[in-house]
């Protein structure tokens, strides 16, 4: 009779896994072309909100005994799981697919680099948050127009820290990372989706055995019925 209780917790922790991926994921969605894993967070969201609704009117029917609650509050929970099971199989497809994401994109928009546009930002945001510099390598730079145009330096972005003598030459290797950034990302982005999938598949397992414990008590109370209109 007390399983109704984990549900709401349960709620919200899908809640807060599902904004983790949607922040984690938009830091660097200029790298991103296609958006699935938005589709699995779309999901467990407003599943987690229905679970801590549903959550409280399950503790209420089962301390009432309700059969049309508890029966009400069962098909919930069965479209829940059917949610969280599409969740976690477009995760899978999608956790896939990263790889090839970040090959097309991530060589297109270190070329629009200028230094101003959105795109520059988006660059300077992701090598010095990850510590790295290039798509697969820090060489990269050296075929990228903008290189020439401020006389054969890399960005900034790619210096160690907040080393102020980092000028972003190719002199001065022991204050770049060298590191490309393509692998870095696609292992970030990878195990915050692993982490997502991990959690949405405990949930589901959760509710096999809630679906169980409210069958159980549904049951019950639909035997104390029958037994309480023969006497």
């Amino acid at each position: 009779m007390s399983w109704p209780h984990p549900c709401c917790a349960a709620g919200g922790a899908l809640v807060y896994v599902g904004s983790y991926v949607i922040k984690s994921y938009s830091n660097f969605d200029n790298f991103l072309q296609d958006k699935y894993t938005f589709i699995s967070a779309g999901i467990i969201i407003p599943v987690g909100v229905v679970m801590f609704i549903i959550g409280t009117v399950g503790c209420y029917a089962t301390l009432r005994e309700s059969k049309v609650g508890l029966s009400f509050f069962l098909l919930v929970i069965l479209a829940i799981f059917a949610a969280e099971v599409a969740a976690l199989v477009y995760g899978i497809i999608y956790q896939r697919r990263i790889k090839g994401d970040l090959e097309r994109s991530m060589s297109d928009v270190f070329l629009k680099y200028d230094g101003e546009n959105s795109d520059t930002q988006a660059v300077d945001y992701l090598q010095s948050q990850l510590q790295c510099c290039g798509v697969q390598t820090y060489l990269n730079w050296t075929t990228n127009p903008w290189f020439s145009s401020i006389n054969n330096a890399v960005p900034v972005s790619c210096c160690k820290g907040n080393n102020t003598e980092c000028t972003g030459k190719l002199d001065q290797l022991d204050l770049l990372n060298t590191r490309g950034c393509e692998g870095m990302l696609e292992q970030l982005l990878q195990d915050v989706m692993s982490y997502a999938l991990l959690v949405i598949l405990g949930f589901a397992i959760f509710k096999i055995f809630g679906t169980l414990s409210v069958c159980v008590i549904t049951c019950k109370v639909r035997r104390g019925g029958y037994q309480s209109l023969d006497a």
